[in-house]
């Protein structure tokens, strides 16, 4: 790779060529803009020296054009970025502590990077490290894993435990699991201290005794601007199972007083939350439990502080970052829409909302400066995420990147169609370099996760780049329930998960296959999670495929809805286990049918969509002899994460596609020998 590392920002590299190069192209990962609009800092993810994971380090972004520079070098790595009022830096990291004489027991603490120069100091720290935190006035808020019992004997009870070799949790309500990690023995609580001039934070209190599994999952939370009060979600548990997250109001200086400050049977109160500069407004993310009959919705919430009286703002956009403009009357939002994530200026009082950015991009990691200038992450299909600067008048100027642009292996461009019921349906198609009619390039139909989703931004993991490089023109389709195109599209696939969404992907295939670019004789799908699931119920509908690949699937919906970290949200959908639901959209149903060849793939950390599914689907093939192969990864989870498992990922892909596709010899990956 070309380019300065460590001064400033890189060349345009082209890293399709070998996957591990590509693995190891630089990643911004989040922006952060100080309160007086003149720094702002990126959490950049890069490649360790070891080659085998991933750290992140800050990066300062200088707003007049010059080249960036990095901030910290712990070999630990530092992330979640957040600005005093006078400009110190806070950031949380594993670097060493010089009172902790066990590497192994170091945990996450909280540091401060002084404005004025020098080296960073560890401000707070707990027994079970800092997970995330923020910050108003001169009142620093932060959340840690606690065990039950005496707060002041934590340490002790840790050690005792580790050294007696219990790691057995005793769970008396639900969830139990969250993604790749168990809930438990400890809990979440939120503490808050007071940044002063001395070393360390003072007057750290806990603001949150005894919540229980509260603040375990979905947590967020946002401090007002004088320090005194934290709004964050609150998990409620209901009878059978079900779960409810509130929004409460805790006071920071009075014993953690807390109060309700939106709640309603059948909806949660989530994040992002961010409360307005002004102190009197908090913006959150209102949702339904959506049920058989009721699909689900999310809208911009905003609530009174004060008073606990909220309504809805944006109409009909799926918030998914906000940003309070500085005079509090509105704010910018990022929103899928059609294919892409613009922002809109939405006006606090529920008006209307307005598009800012006209663009085919994805914004995220809002900010706002003092006078109005946005600074946002913009990325898209065919670009990764780079800071910008946008303009109250929609104008998107680039600012310097302390990671590289990228050269892409072809060319991105639009496919629309007319589905059986009137509703449009369209897709991204990459290209690869030299397709025409006289060339055309075997298709791959590429599903995405969700069901509620949309393929509008660069993705790192599910990267359609280094399939093109390859040869292949990808297909990135938003069938039925995709977001950004209203309720009527949800509503179309929602309890009819596969006949539906199967009809739209056959519809805008059969779209692309009319292109001269594309070979119709030459086809695959794949997909991941919901993609997997839609992946198994085409190979079960069709035979029009070559081969399929299904990743993180979903098999038998009885099975998975049980098993899963969230089972309460499935069987509002679905009903209880064992209805009609749960056969009639079931992929194992139709095993029967499967002839074409399928890679199963699979991580053992993956409690979203546990490793059971694919062990049911991958002896199931073997026992109905379709020609399958399953790639395991037993230290994942849902995605597939570290450097050395994602190439392992995409060369067995690829040779699987190859094999079935092109009619090329099976080649085991090298990496896997």
């Amino acid at each position: 790779m070309s380019g300065d590392g460590s001064r400033g920002r890189f060349k345009t590299v082209t890293p399709f060529n070998d996957i591990r190069d590509y693995v190891g192209v630089p990643r911004v990962a989040s922006l952060r803009l100080s309160p007086d609009g003149t720094r702002l800092v990126s959490v950049v993810q890069a490649l360790n020296p070891d080659g085998r994971s991933y750290g992140t380090s800050l990066w300062e972004i200088p707003l007049d054009g010059r080249r960036p520079h990095r901030l910290t070098r712990s070999v630990k790595g530092e992330a979640g970025a957040e600005f005093t009022q006078r400009g110190d830096l806070l950031f949380g990291s594993r670097r060493p502590d010089p009172t902790v004489k066990d590497a192994d027991e170091e945990v996450p603490a909280l540091w401060l990077l002084p404005a004025a120069g020098g080296e960073a100091r560890q401000i707070a720290s707990r027994p079970g490290g800092v997970a995330g935190f923020a910050i108003g006035g001169q009142t620093v808020v932060f959340c840690s894993d606690v065990l039950p019992g005496d707060e002041a004997g934590e340490a002790e009870r840790r050690k005792t435990r580790k050294e007696a070799g219990i790691s057995a949790i005793l769970h008396e309500s639900y969830p139990v699991r969250y993604w790749d990690h168990d809930l438990g023995p400890g809990e979440p609580r939120l503490f808050a201290g007071t940044l002063g001039e001395e070393e360390r934070l003072t007057e750290v209190r806990d603001l949150t005794p005894q919540p229980g599994k509260a603040l375990a999952s979905h947590s967020a939370y946002d401090v007002t601007p004088d320090g005194s009060t934290v709004v964050a979600t609150w998990g409620v548990s209901l009878p059978y199972g079900e779960l409810r997250f509130e929004l409460v109001a805790i006071e920071a200086a009075n014993g953690g007083a807390r109060r309700v400050l939106a709640a309603e049977n059948g909806h949660d109160f989530g994040g992002p939350i961010k409360i307005s500069p002004d102190g009197r407004l908090v913006a959150c993310v209102r949702s339904n439990h959506a049920d058989i009959d009721r699909i689900p919705e999310s809208a911009l919430w905003i609530v009174d502080l004060a008073t606990g009286e909220g309504h809805p703002a944006g109409g009909a956009l799926w918030p998914s970052d906000i940003v309070w403009a500085p005079d509090s009357s509105s704010l910018f939002v990022a929103a899928d829409h059609h294919g892409r994530r613009p922002i809109f200026r939405v006006p606090a009082d529920g008006s209307a909302p307005e598009r800012l950015t006209g663009d085919d991009a994805a914004y995220a990691s809002l900010n706002v400066a003092p006078d109005g200038t946005v600074y946002a992450l913009r990325g898209a299909v065919d670009a990764p995420a780079a800071p910008v600067r946008v303009a109250a008048d929609g104008t998107v100027e680039k600012l310097p990147s302390p990671a590289p642009e990228l050269a892409l292996p072809g060319r991105l461009t639009e496919v629309t169609v007319t589905a059986d019921d009137g509703m449009e349906i369209r897709a991204w198609l990459a290209l690869p370099e030299g397709a025409s009619a006289k060339n055309p390039a075997p298709i791959l139909l590429w599903i995405h996760g969700g069901p509620l989703g949309s393929w509008n931004d660069w993705s790192w993991r599910w990267n359609p780049w280094i399939m093109a490089q390859n040869g292949y023109a990808v297909l990135l389709p938003d069938p039925c329930m995709s977001t950004g195109y209203g309720p009527e599209m949800i509503r179309r696939g929602w309890a009819n998960w596969g006949p539906r969404t199967h009809a739209d992907l056959m519809a805008i295939t059969d779209a692309a296959l009319e292109l001269p670019e594309v070979d119709a004789t030459r086809t695959a799908a794949m997909g991941g999670s919901f993609g997997g699931y839609m992946a198994n119920w085409v190979a079960g509908h069709t035979d029009r495929f070559s081969a399929i690949v299904t990743h993180a699937s979903l098999w038998n919906l009885d099975q998975f809805a049980g098993t899963t970290d969230g089972s309460m949200y499935w069987q509002r959908e679905f009903g209880a286990p064992g209805t009609g639901l749960y056969a009639k959209l079931s992929p194992h149903r139709s095993l029967g049918n499967i002839s074409t060849p399928m890679l199963v793939i699979h991580g053992d950390k993956d409690y979203r969509v546990p490793i059971g599914e694919a062990l049911r689907l991958w002896w199931d093939l073997q026992r109905s002899d379709v020609e399958s192969k399953f790639l395991y990864f037993p230290d994942e989870n849902h995605w597939v994460l570290k450097p050395g498992n994602a190439v392992v990922w995409y060369e067995t892909v690829l040779a699987f596609l190859d094999q079935h596709v092109l009619g090329r010899e099976w080649k085991r990956p090298e990496s896997l020998s």
